[in-house]
């Protein structure tokens, strides 16, 4: 299906934030994302090899006694670190190409719908991780504002560079993050696997969260694939430019899960 052009205007609307932008370091409360529900109680246990916050539900019993039965569903979250550095990241990716839109589409107007369309794909994305993160009660990064700034600069400054800079940003800040959500993926699905050869029943909640986590990664690689279809490649020098990039979206990665 051909992209549809967009209007400059959407792509000066700024994302919108799930707490108030005049607060960006408000954090949110870690909390049970499953408490009052009726007839059971639950059992927080933390995998010590892997910090994973694990809900086992039971059925409520005067002994208190919280030893999971096999036949209940047993429901888990990803990392909640993991949460917060999908939303960071997509605000990220939000303000990249808000960043590169207007220089890039001066040079080049036929890319206007490209860079709304990925645009608009990566707002959709941060909207999904906004209320993911509502909704399970794990508090943002508290670098917000840092990592705004440095999104914002690292966009304005390859699109200054030229068309093959930026999308050689898109390259490499695509590379790591279909990394990134290929990793979660793969470790949600073996957290499946090992349930279900214990005997539990796995809830359609992680179901439906591998199923975004996919969407997700697959616009990405898309966006990817946009990057390199555009002279991406013949950005000068392209292996530092990338590399850098590279770098810095694994050091952004590490930071956000810890702070």
């Amino acid at each position: 299906m051909p992209l549809q052009a967009h209007t400059s205007s959407n792509l000066l609307q700024p994302p919108q934030l799930p707490y108030p932008s005049n607060n960006v370091n408000h954090l949110f409360p870690v909390a049970d994302p499953f408490l009052n529900l009726p007839q059971h109680q639950e059992a927080q246990t933390a995998n010590p090899r892997t910090t994973r916050l694990s809900l086992l539900r039971c059925p409520s019993s005067p002994s208190g006694n919280l030893t999971p039965n096999p036949t209940y569903m047993k429901s888990s979250l990803t990392k909640p670190c993991q949460l917060r550095v999908n939303q960071a990241g997509e605000l990220a990716a939000t303000l990249i190409y808000k960043a590169q839109t207007p220089l890039v589409v001066r040079q080049h107007p036929h890319l206007r719908p490209l860079m709304a369309h990925m645009y608009d794909q990566e707002a959709g994305h941060f909207a999904t991780f906004n209320d993911l993160i509502h909704k399970h009660r794990v508090r943002p990064t508290a670098l917000y504002p840092l990592w705004s700034v440095l999104a914002t600069g690292l966009g304005w400054s390859t699109a200054l560079m030229g068309r093959e800079a930026a999308m050689a940003c898109t390259e490499a800040v695509e590379t790591e993050i279909g990394d990134h959500y290929n990793n979660q993926i793969r470790e949600i699905l073996e957290m499946i696997t090992q349930w279900e050869a214990e005997g539990y029943q796995v809830s359609a909640e992680i179901g439906e969260l591998v199923k975004t986590l996919r969407r997700i990664r697959d616009e990405e690689l898309e966006h990817l694939d946009h990057a390199v279809e555009h002279d991406a490649k013949k950005a000068e020098p392209h292996w530092l430019l990338t590399g850098v990039i590279r770098a810095g979206c694994r050091g952004a990665i590490w930071v956000s899960e810890r702070v």
